[in-house]
């Protein structure tokens, strides 16, 4: 999922990077491929480097320790409303086949309710950031025909309902998961199953999922990790924290 995430991540791109494996598939993309890749950190934090040690949260002191730019969230998020942010990572309880992530609640208030912990900036992220990546476990119970709130947009209805809607670019790009990639296809943005990783079957991303995933016409197994890809993720995160 790591190494997956990285290689979305194009050189000179600035990349409003989410908590968690976002951070490290950051730091990765700067150690191979996207050597000059800026991260933003939601807390106000802007590096065009890795930090030099490993990241348990995005305000951790190594985070601060020689970034480029220690400001707000406000300063941030005011880029990113500006169209200057290329890329956006959030994660998310439940994904629906349109792309649209929830974040707030499960079910309606009453028995069997769960209030989850809301939008963070992932809704602004997700409206304003030109293209949304999307990192979650993949589970039947999360990826979901319809999610129970949209907390952070992707193509809303499908079509042009996020056109529709004010957001005039953006929107899902990829959703990232244990199991494989998948991206939006054709005029109505449906998620389909770009690829799968090795030793998945599609059977099995098909039965985790809530919907009729379709395959891409060019689907394909994820390639593997690279020795490179490896040599860097084992740099970032030496003690298999999060990897």
């Amino acid at each position: 999922m790591i190494i997956a995430a990285a290689r979305e991540i194009h050189n000179n791109e600035v990349v409003f990077v989410g908590m968690r494996l976002p951070m490290v598939a950051y730091a990765v993309a700067r150690l191979t491929h996207a050597p000059d890749a800026v991260g933003f950190f939601e807390c106000g934090v802007m590096r065009h480097q890795p930090a030099q040690s490993l990241l348990y949260t995005m305000g951790d002191p190594a985070n601060q320790k020689s970034a480029a730019w220690l400001t707000g969230t406000l300063q941030l998020m005011g880029m990113l409303q500006a169209g200057k942010v290329h890329a956006g990572f959030i994660g998310g309880a439940q994904i629906d086949r349109f792309g649209n992530i929830n974040t707030s609640r499960i079910g309606k208030p009453g028995p069997g309710f769960t209030k989850l912990p809301g939008s963070g900036g992932a809704a602004d992220i997700a409206a304003m950031s030109q293209r949304l990546f999307s990192i979650m476990k993949h589970q039947r119970r999360r990826f979901v025909e319809r999610v129970d709130y949209v907390t952070s947009t992707g193509y809303l209805d499908g079509g042009d309902s996020r056109q529709q809607a004010g957001l005039h670019h953006g929107g899902t790009t990829a959703v990232i998961t244990d199991l494989g990639i998948l991206r939006p296809f054709g005029p109505n943005h449906e998620l389909h199953l770009a690829s799968w990783h090795p030793g998945i079957t599609v059977a099995q991303i098909r039965q985790a999922t809530g919907w009729d995933l379709q395959r891409l016409p060019d689907a394909e197994e994820t390639n593997a990790p690279s020795k490179e890809e490896l040599q860097a993720l084992k740099k970032v995160d030496p003690q298999g924290f999060w990897s």
